[in-house]
C-alpha cells in the first residue's frame, strides 16, 4: 500500500484516479478547493464516490494557500504526489488571467516545495497538449521543441514542466509530466465539447461548431488517461545517461525527469465526432457553424511511443465505445 496526494480529487481526472487507486488498496489524501468553474454539485457528487472509503481522506485547501499546503505535508506522510489540480480550459485564460497565476504558477511552487522538503520519491503531474502551441509537424512528439504556446492556459502548463525540470535538476526530485489529450467519458467536465453537446442536443438547442467542424482532437477516454497516469506514477523518473546538453533532447534530462503524451494516437475530426453522438443520442444537432477561436490550435495528435516503451501502454478505447459510455453515464446521473 502506498500513500498518494491526489490534487484536484473533485475534478474529472482527479476522481477517477483516486477511484483507481483506492480499488487497488492504496491510500489517497485527496486535496482540493471546490471551486466554481463549474457546477460544484458535479464535484460533490465525485466526492461522494470516494468519502466513503475508508483510505480516502478530504482535504479542502487551495492550492495558491501555502500555509495550508505546507501544513498539509508536514501532517501527511506522503509518499508520491499526483498533482492534477489546475485552474482548466483554454478559453476561460483569455477572460481571467490571474486565476491561472495563482493556480497553475503559486500553487505549483507550493507543491514542489512540499515534495522537496518532505521527502515526497515522486512527482507525477499534469501538463497538456495545449503546450504544443503553434506546432505543426505531427504527431506532436515529447521529443519536439515547444516553445510558442498559443494561450496563457498552455504558457502556465510549459511552465510547470520547467519548474519541475529545476527541482529534479538542484534537489533530485523524480518528477513526470503528463501531457492529456482532450481527456472525455463519464462523470466529464461540463465546460468540454462533449458535454456541452450533449446537453444542448438534448434540450433541442443548437451547438456551436467552430473552425466550420474542420478541429481534429486525439480524443483520450478517461479510463486510458487514469491506466496511464497511474502506470506512471508507479515508475519513478530516472536520468537519462545519452542525455546532451549539445543537442538536448526537451523529453528527458541529466536529471530524475521525464514527459510523456497521454493520447490515443487517432486524431478524430469534430463532424465525426457530433456524428457518433447524434447517433447515441438518437437525435441530430442544430449546427451554428463558427470560425476557430483565439488560442484554439486546429489539430492535434499524440505520438505515444515513449508511454509504450517505458510502461509498456497505449490508450485505444475506440471514440464510439467511449462516447456510448459517456452518454449512457449522463443519462442515468441526470435522470
Amino acid at each position: 500500500m502506498t500513500k498518494f496526494l491526489v490534487t484536484g480529487a473533485a475534478g474529472f481526472i482527479g476522481f477517477h484516479v483516486s477511484r483507481r487507486l483506492l480499488d487497488r488498496g492504496d491510500e489517497v489524501v485527496g486535496l482540493d478547493n471546490v471551486n466554481d468553474y463549474y457546477d460544484v454539485r458535479l464535484k460533490h457528487a465525485r466526492l461522494a464516490q470516494l468519502e466513503g472509503q475508508e483510505r480516502f481522506r478530504f482535504v479542502k485547501a487551495d492550492l495558491a494557500d501555502r500555509a495550508a499546503l505546507q501544513q498539509l505535508f508536514e501532517t501527511e506522510r506522503l509518499e508520491v504526489v499526483i498533482h492534477l489540480a489546475a485552474q482548466a480550459g483554454v478559453r476561460y485564460s483569455l477572460e481571467n488571467p490571474h486565476a491561472y497565476v495563482d493556480s497553475n504558477l503559486v500553487g505549483f511552487i507550493n507543491i514542489l516545495e512540499g515534495c522537496r522538503h518532505h521527502g515526497v520519491r515522486h512527482l507525477a503531474y499534469a501538463s497538456s497538449s495545449s503546450v504544443y502551441g503553434a506546432n505543426t509537424h505531427m504527431p506532436f512528439s515529447v521529443h519536439h521543441n515547444v516553445d510558442h504556446p498559443v494561450s496563457l492556459y498552455a504558457a502556465t502548463k510549459k511552465a510547470n514542466e520547467l519548474m519541475a525540470h529545476t527541482y529534479s535538476h538542484l534537489y533530485r526530485l523524480p518528477t513526470t509530466g503528463l501531457r492529456f489529450f482532450t481527456v472525455y467519458g463519464p462523470w466529464g467536465r461540463p465546460d468540454m465539447a462533449l458535454f456541452k453537446f450533449t446537453q444542448a442536443i438534448l434540450a433541442g438547442q443548437p451547438i456551436d461548431v467552430y473552425n466550420h467542424g474542420r478541429m481534429q482532437r486525439d480524443f483520450t477516454y478517461i479510463d486510458d488517461i487514469v491506466e496511464g497516469v497511474v502506470r506512471v506514477a508507479d515508475r519513478r523518473a530516472e536520468p537519462n545517461p545519452a542525455w546532451s546538453g549539445d543537442a538536448p533532447d526537451p523529453g528527458t534530462s541529466l536529471a530524475p525527469y521525464r514527459i510523456y503524451n497521454i493520447g490515443n494516437h487517432q486524431p478524430v475530426e469534430l463532424m465525426y465526432f457530433i456524428e457518433t453522438l447524434e447517433k447515441c443520442l438518437g437525435r441530430q444537432a442544430e449546427k451554428r457553424l463558427l470560425p476557430i477561436q483565439a488560442g484554439d490550435v486546429p489539430a492535434t495528435y499524440a505520438d505515444v511511443d515513449d508511454l509504450i516503451q517505458d510502461v509498456g501502454f497505449q490508450p485505444a478505447t475506440p471514440i464510439a465505445e467511449g462516447i456510448a459510455r459517456f452518454v449512457a453515464w449522463y443519462r442515468e446521473y441526470y435522470a
